[in-house]
């Protein structure tokens, strides 16, 4: 503990800190910068900590939710359900069914579950209302958070579908739910007015288990649940552990690359804090001694240096903490609205850790060097710190001196040697801030990288849908988190040859419509169905392709994309999960039709799971297109080009619309917003460092450069001169800086893959070019030059006979 009080200490303390005013602004801002950056980013590697747990926690989440066939179940066979054993808590009925709205500017929407609800309050599945209210009467309904954006906002109005009998529905409110229950939900008499024709009732139940923590307890709970119900009545289930392991999966990327940025916050602070406290013993030695002759021992001398730092260390770290929570808000709101959690917010232990743990870093950095004050003998520190240091560096000067160039540039190359320690910090700075920069750079390209390769189907200008795949009667989207009840008749051979001639009907007048459109550059079909794999549990979701698909192809990590009938692309996962790699066949079951398809590609994919499989549509004779993507010509308007195709196609019950941007770059956002913050708070503090250096640099030299403007050097040579004496650190530190940042992007993006469940391709990993490497080590320069600019122009102002007196 350092008591400084009123005595001759504190007088000491408080002289230190005001005559040094650079030193000590430099301590305050390094270490406020520094702090702020660890709140930030611990704030984030919070958010990114299981965010799902959390908001299933808080919205006392559903761990199953059903599906429930009301006229085989009724009021009190699903009360009893609430009473079976493992069963702690149960929410419902609801009305449930699925629509599939049309928004104001003519768009269809995919099939939507929609819910009665008459509040957002349960005992399982509570709601967080995020903006808006709820729906209080017929013709208004609350949509999912994640719809909400530049096409539907508060006011907007859907159609509940493109028929004569389609409801008006006016978005009143934006709500989040953890289980992922629904996409819209309106008053209970409203989703009973909306099921009619193929849009059928269901009820909705929501239950909690005291077990449900695993795959094979979820089994377990859902069989109680059948076996209390009516056989046939539970349509279908929802288990919490899918959207966990999706939700997870995101979070987890994230926490490899907020660590690398912590880590060299806290390694910069450590540098600056030391190289300040470090220089100010170095150029105080006669102070110093003047302290130890009037009677300071050498633990007040250590207990006065020791103060110094930590009093603007203090003021800065409180600063830094504002800021960050200023700086941190902003990206937690950014970073909710992507995960879908509940508010997010700076932990207040985060407060306190770092401002405790940043004042123990700066009293160690400063400890080191005052020890060394502490230790100086009197007469020795006295004897120094008046003699001039004529020795150190003279070699170097003697080098610099045999250069092309004019003396004041040589001169203050040969400068940083005179003070091996001090150029050093320099260039350790310098070159953190550069590893800094250079990840920052490399990571932004990889996630932009990653943005392109993401649902390379949603890069389509126009989609067309066919009337048959557009017309079902679910009241849930089909998907890996929807596990179908087996329930029902199944279809007749003589119906199903029917629904296939018609399917391969409605794809053959789509795809000819498409090719007579006017400003059809080029399309592909598609279909999505559920598959059975050898080796793989359940089923999983295969896309299937017709045409030249490569302008939808995934990226891909190894292989190629698919080329002919039987051939399959699998992510990296799959290989995982079934212990295959490419040149392997698997035998896949659609429709009764099971192929033989060989392994030709890996692709960067992680939908489903990563479970999804690509396959050419001609390897199963029964499938048909379902929809087809199509690029428009140079000049052609997708919006124009859909509205005049659905003119053409829609009397049939096809559809048509034109794509807009995918919300899942929100995430990417995100992270390139939290990268560019923090490099700019590391580049500034690496700046303050290489300043802090150059103005005890240029002090011990003010005698030295009074002769020199006494010899006649001017102003503009003065300003060159200590500009010079930073540029071989910034070189250095450029060199240092830029195979750091090069090698922290190879063995973070890969971990961030590996985190997301993926390998990542060549277009994510490779994304230097040479020229920017080389851009990018004189960003190193320009650091150096920008924190010398202030001490040198100071240096160029300061008078000759001024300059002269000085010791």
């Amino acid at each position: 503990m350092i008591r400084l009080g009123s005595g001759p200490l504190g007088r000491v303390v408080r002289s230190g800190v005001g005559r040094r005013r650079v030193q000590t602004l430099v301590i305050a801002v390094a270490t406020m910068m520094a702090v702020a950056s660890a709140v930030v980013a611990g704030s984030l590697l919070i958010a990114t900590n299981a965010p799902f747990d959390r908001a299933f926690a808080q919205q006392r989440g559903a761990h199953l939710t059903a599906d429930v066939d009301p006229a085989r179940a009724n009021a009190a066979h699903l009360r009893a359900t609430g009473r079976v054993d493992g069963v702690t808590a149960s929410a419902g009925p609801f009305p449930a069914t699925s629509i599939s709205p049309v928004d104001g500017h003519g768009g269809h929407l995919p099939a939507l579950t929609l819910v009665g609800r008459s509040g957002p309050s349960s005992d399982v599945d509570a709601l967080e209302l995020k903006s808006g209210r709820w729906a209080r009467k017929p013709g208004e309904i609350v949509l999912s958070a994640s719809f909400a954006g530049e096409f539907l906002k508060l006011g907007s109005t859907l159609t509940s579908s493109d028929t004569a009998k389609g409801q008006t529905l006016t978005v009143v409110g934006f709500a989040l739910s953890a289980s992922e229950s629904a996409d819209l939900w309106a008053m209970p008499s409203q989703v009973r007015s909306l099921a009619t024709g193929d849009s059928r009732l269901t009820t909705q139940m929501l239950y909690r288990f005291d077990s449900a923590a695993t795959k094979s307890q979820i089994a377990g709970d859902r069989k109680s649940l059948a076996a209390a119900l009516p056989s046939g009545a539970l349509v279908g289930t929802q288990s919490w552990l899918d959207t966990k392991r999706a939700a997870d999966q995101g979070a987890a990327a994230t926490i490899p690359f907020l660590i690398a940025f912590g880590v060299l916050g806290i390694v910069m602070s450590v540098i600056i804090v030391g190289s300040v406290i470090s220089g100010a013993v170095g150029t105080g030695l006669r102070r110093i001694g003047i302290l130890k002759a009037i009677g300071f021992t050498p633990s007040e001398v250590v207990r006065a240096y020791v103060a110094q730092a930590l009093i603007p260390a203090g003021a800065g770290i409180a600063l830094g903490v504002v800021l960050g929570n200023l700086l941190a808000v902003p990206l937690l709101e950014d970073t909710e609205s992507v995960y879908g959690t509940v508010s997010l917010s700076v932990a207040w232990w985060v407060d306190v850790l770092v401002p405790a743990a940043a004042l123990l870093v700066v009293a160690v950095a400063a400890l080191v060097p005052a020890l060394r004050a502490g230790r100086l003998h009197t007469v020795e520190a006295i004897a120094v710190g008046r003699a001039p240091r004529t020795a150190r560096g003279q070699w170097a000067h003697r080098v610099a001196g045999r250069l092309p160039l004019p003396r004041p540039l040589t001169y203050g190359l040969a400068s940083p040697f005179a003070h091996p320690v001090r150029a050093i910090a320099m260039v350790l700075a310098v070159a953190f801030g550069t590893a800094a920069a250079t990840f920052a750079v490399g990571l932004t390209q990889s996630l932009n990288a990653v943005a392109g390769a993401q649902d390379p189907e949603e890069r389509a200008d126009v989609t067309a849908i066919t009337g048959m795949s557009s017309s079902g009667n679910g009241p849930r989207r089909a998907g890996p988190n929807q596990e179908q009840s087996s329930a029902g008749p199944e279809r007749e051979p003589a119906a199903a040859g029917a629904a296939h001639k018609d399917a391969s009907a409605d794809a053959k007048r789509l795809r000819t419509a498409i090719a007579a459109q006017p400003g059809t550059a080029f399309y592909y079909g598609m279909a999505q169905g559920d598959a059975t794999v050898s080796g793989v549990s359940g089923t999983v979701r295969a896309s299937l392709y017709q045409g030249d698909s490569r302008a939808g192809s995934y990226e891909m990590i190894a292989g190629h994309w698919i080329t002919g009938r039987g051939q399959v692309v699998v992510p990296t996962h799959f290989l995982e999960a079934t212990d295959t790699k490419i040149g392997d066949s698997v035998s896949v079951t659609m429709e009764k039709e099971t192929e033989r398809l060989r392994i030709v590609g890996e692709a960067f994919d992680t939908s489903d799971d990563g479970m999804r499989i690509h396959a050419d549509l001609a390897s199963f004779t029964t499938a048909q297109p379902e929809v087809f993507h199509i690029e428009v010509e140079p000049g052609v308007s997708p919006a124009t080009y859909a509205r005049e195709l659905n003119d053409v196609v829609e009397p049939f019950g096809d559809h048509v619309l034109a794509e807009s941007a995918s919300q899942g770059e929100n995430m990417i956002l995100v992270l390139e917003a939290m990268a560019a913050l923090l490099t700019l708070m590391l580049v500034s503090v690496a700046g303050l460092g290489v300043l802090n250096s150059v103005v005890l640099d240029t002090r011990e030299r003010a005698h030295d450069l009074g002769v020199c403007k006494a010899l006649g050097m001017s102003p503009r040579q003065t300003v060159s001169l200590v500009l010079a004496s930073v540029v071989v650190v910034g070189v250095f530190g450029g060199l240092m800086g830029v195979p750091a940042g090069f090698a922290l992007h190879g063995y973070v993006l890969p971990v961030m893959g590996e985190a997301a469940g993926t390998g990542l391709p060549p277009s994510v990993l490779d994304v230097y070019g040479t020229g920017q490497l080389l851009l990018l080590g004189l960003a190193g320069v320009l650091v150096a030059l920008v924190g010398a600019l202030v001490p040198a122009g100071w240096a160029a102002r300061v008078r000759t006979a001024t300059a002269l007196r000085t010791e």
